[in-house]
């Protein structure tokens, strides 16, 4: 393939030749600009070229990307691109569905299945609980029912409704709006909730009425009673709605995220009394295959679901003999079924079970499984772009990796992976080397051509790490000051477990993907806290889940048994967005912007206009561009074609009126400060140390190339980590914090990981506890504690193999972890710098 003159983000005019039918690894520093020219000009020149082919109508209903800058690509064949996703949002969404085994298992109740006497022959989409025809008629093929008690609507009945009682009303406006219709109907809304009748508070809560009364906003009781009778103009005409109706109606169709998590804190589950939590009709479960229904077999593990199958195939059924067509049938999807399963156990998934939800996967265990579908469509002369592969993978299942790219290239295939793993880098028939840097200091190809030839290469940041034998930098192991002590932690896969983490160190909890790593640290641990430190918990739910599925909601049990007092605040750094949409961004999340409008502030033009530092957000209204609104760009919507993104012709992408840009801050206007990448601006505001510490730290923790400005929707899950991490560096002023930071290191150059860990290790320093779940062996070598889980993945894992010093673990032979961290730690006793 001959690309000439890529211009995708920071890519600088670029030629490179790569060969096709090989096994091609994009490496160099995060942000050079490997992933633009992979999948922001390779496969995005790939799919513009099959879309072409397609019919406009078609084309209408595919999701397609921006259309690359370039001169030229030759030699460039079809495309499929398997990037990084961190998780399913649908709690619908599970292993059976992500690989298509539920179509087959479906299948094969609907034409092979054993029916009571006297029912009809089911469809295989009635043994879907995600159809209408399927789902459990109660449920809705949830599992559960969910409803409102008067005892999480009003928690404290001794309040009066004036007094806030009904704590699932809405605040501000709304809820003072539904108080003055009470008032208008008559209720007492001065009476403690208590006293009050109980056919009153029956229908204040439970009422599907919906009467439209009128309302004289802030009347006390009288004065309405008064208006009423005098027949007064109302301030409006107001409609009252039941409180449980209102929390049931903001969970189902609400758009916010934070107003859905609000009412989830009222509403209560319990197991479906119609299909006991099998989500299914009956007439579906009535259905037997091996003399157990569809749901029995869904929850087994794969490894043994297949060999109960394969039995079941050539037995037959136990009721009555089978007519030779149905055990052909049987035959033929059940070997099929064999066959994709073959694919999911050579990749070290035989595990899992077809009904195991998408979100309580791990990023390892979700690109496998969907990679596994890619080598099970047999397609040739593909080139496949993976985005770091390797990502959430122990060293142990990136060897499963591999053969499974090998045996995708030998169909085949050719192979472009953007990665930053040492040991997939090894196996590479070629290398393509971009930086040297990242942002406007990268974007230029500084080799492509076999692996050995990139160790003559001085100005890339690569070979030292590519071709060096890797060592831990050594320490004396940190004594902790106490311990945190969990007891009987029950969550996932995690089984009754008792666990220890020390206080005021840096512990690391390593084993194999899929082995309860994610689940003790980023769930279990963190619920438990929650539940002890008093303030603690709206916080963490904020910074930990994501808009709530109730399908999906996962429990932990268990109790914290000591070392709780160690703890004053505990901070959960994980991937997920720094925000929504694009008007979050790097320099309003880390706040560092609300000090540098005071700056544009105090200037003597915008003391002479009065302006205010409002006037020099982009988020409201005021000094920000009306056309756009502070978009800094309007969407032209094309309907055969991408949609198109331009420049907002009134401000031209600068998101600010005129007015307001004619204010300077040392030459510069606020649109041009949010246009420096944070290198720059931390030359800029070199003497602002409100601003200048933020900007240093984001720099030191290899953020330097990103722009100010840059929105929060563009940033990878490793940056808004860092961004997040960084934030959390700048109020490091007490010790007390317990930081739970999940695989920091995705998305990371070698490079990075070091700048990286001496932020971690300065968090310890300042008296805080750090605990990382994570993969990257060099991490691990330089914690003070280890915590090694397994021994396998799922049921085969969930349990403490070893915990102690990395040399401890290095030395147990049972760990599957301590093999890979022997090199490391072998150059030096604990204690040599």
């Amino acid at each position: 393939m001959r690309l000439r003159g890529a211009r995708v983000h920071n890519l600088k005019n670029v030629n490179v030749d790569i060969p096709r039918n090989a096994f091609v690894v994009f490496t160099g520093i995060s942000g050079s600009g490997k992933s633009s020219l992979a999948f922001g000009t390779l496969y995005a020149e790939a799919q513009r070229r099959y879309f072409e082919s397609v019919s406009p109508y078609a084309r209408r209903l595919m999701d397609q990307i921006a259309v690359p800058d370039i001169d030229s690509i030759e030699g460039l064949p079809p495309a499929v691109a398997l990037q990084q996703q961190r998780g399913a949002t649908s709690s619908r969404s599970s292993v059976g569905s992500i690989t298509t085994l539920s179509n087959l298992l479906r299948m094969l109740y609907s034409r092979v299945g054993d029916y009571p006497r006297g029912q009809p022959m089911l469809y295989a989409e009635d043994f879907s609980p995600n159809t209408p025809q399927g789902a459990c008629r109660e449920c809705h093929g949830l599992g559960s029912i969910y409803d409102v008690t008067e005892a999480a609507m009003v928690p404290d009945t001794s309040l009066s409704i004036r007094e806030g009682a009904i704590a699932a009303w809405p605040r501000a406006w709304h809820g003072q709006n539904l108080r003055d219709i009470l008032t208008t109907l008559g209720y007492d809304i001065d009476r403690p909730w208590r006293k009050l009748p109980k056919k009153d508070r029956d229908w204040i809560l439970y009422s599907e009425e919906q009467p439209s009364v009128p309302v004289y906003a802030g009347f006390s009781p009288a004065e309405t009673r008064r208006a009423l009778r005098r027949k007064m103009e109302p301030s409006y005409q107001g409609t009252f709605t039941g409180v449980r109706k209102y929390v049931l109606q903001t969970f189902r169709s609400t758009q916010s995220a934070l107003m859905k998590k609000r009412a989830v804190r009222f509403m209560s589950s319990a197991i479906c009394p119609v299909c006991h939590g099998k989500r299914l009709k009956r007439e579906a479960l009535s259905v037997t295959f091996a003399g157990e229904n569809i749901d029995a077999l869904s929850h087994l593990p794969l490894n043994e679901l297949v060999q109960l199958l394969e039995k079941a195939a050539e037995r037959g059924s136990p009721r009555h003999p089978w007519p030779e067509e149905k055990r052909l049938a049987a035959r033929r999807i059940v070997g099929n079924f064999h066959e994709r399963v073959a694919t999911l156990q050579h990749l070290g998934l035989g595990y899992l079970s077809l009904e195991r939800s998408s979100p309580t996967l791990s990023p390892g265990e979700l690109q496998r499984l969907r990679l596994a579908t890619q080598i099970r469509s047999n397609l040739f002369g593909v080139v496949y772009v993976l985005d770091e592969p390797s990502a959430g993978l122990h060293p142990s299942d990136t060897e499963a990796l591999l053969r499974a790219l090998e045996q995708l290239k030998q169909g085949g295939n050719s192979l472009f992976v953007v990665e930053h793993d040492l040991e997939v880098m090894r196996c590479a028939e070629w290398i393509v080397d971009v930086g040297p840097d990242a942002g406007a200091h990268g974007g230029r190809v500084l080799y492509s051509g076999p692996l050995e030839g990139l160790r003559e290469i001085k100005e890339s940041h690569t070979p030292r790490y590519l071709f060096t034998e890797l060592k831990a930098v050594h320490r004396q192991p940190r004594p902790p000051r106490g311990w945190l002590e969990l007891k009987n932690v029950t969550r996932n896969n995690l089984r009754a477990l008792d666990v220890s983490f020390p206080i005021g160190v840096l512990t690391v909890v390593t084993g194999v993907s899929g082995a309860g790593k994610s689940s003790l640290v980023s769930e279990a641990l963190t619920d438990l806290l929650a539940d002890r430190l008093v303030g603690q918990k709206a916080a963490l739910q904020e910074e930990t889940s994501e808009e709530p599925a109730l399908g999906a909601r996962q429990f932990t049990s268990g109790s914290i048994m000591g070392g709780a007092e160690f703890v004053s605040r505990v901070v959960s750094i994980n991937q997920k967005p720094i925000g929504r949409t694009p008007r979050s961004n790097l320099a309003t999340y880390t706040g560092f912007f609300d000090d540098v409008r005071r700056l544009f502030a105090a200037t003597r033009a915008a003391k002479s206009h009065h302006y205010s530092a409002s006037r020099f957000s982009f988020n409201v209204k005021g000094g920000r561009c009306p056309t756009c609104e502070g978009e800094g760009f309007v969407c032209v919507e094309l309907l055969f074609m991408p949609s198109v993104y331009a420049p907002c012709p009134t401000c031209h992408g600068t998101r600010y009126q005129e007015s307001t840009l004619q204010v300077q801050y040392r030459g510069k206007n606020i649109a041009e400060i949010l246009g420096q990448s944070v290198d720059e601006a931390c030359r800029f505001f070199a003497d602002q140390s409100a601003v200048h510490r933020p900007l240093k730290l984001l720099q030191a923790i290899g953020l330097g190339y990103l722009r100010l400005g840059q929105p929060a929707t563009e940033l990878s899950g490793g940056e808004a980590q860092r961004v997040k991490l960084a934030t959390e560096l700048q109020r490091i002023a007490r010790g007390g914090t317990l930081y739970i930071i999940d695989e920091p290191t995705i998305g990371l150059h070698p490079a990075d990981v070091d700048k990286l860990m001496i932020q971690i290790q300065a968090l310890v320093d300042a008296g805080n506890t750090v605990i990382v779940a994570e993969h990257e062996m060099r991490v691990a070598a330089a914690a003070d504690w280890v915590i090694d889980l397994g021994p396998g993945a799922g049921d085969a894992g969930g349990r403490i193999v070893i915990a102690g010093t990395p040399q401890t673990v290095a030395a147990h032979t049972a760990s599957k972890t301590a093999a890979y961290l022997v090199p490391l730690l072998a150059a030096s006793p604990p204690g040599t710098p």
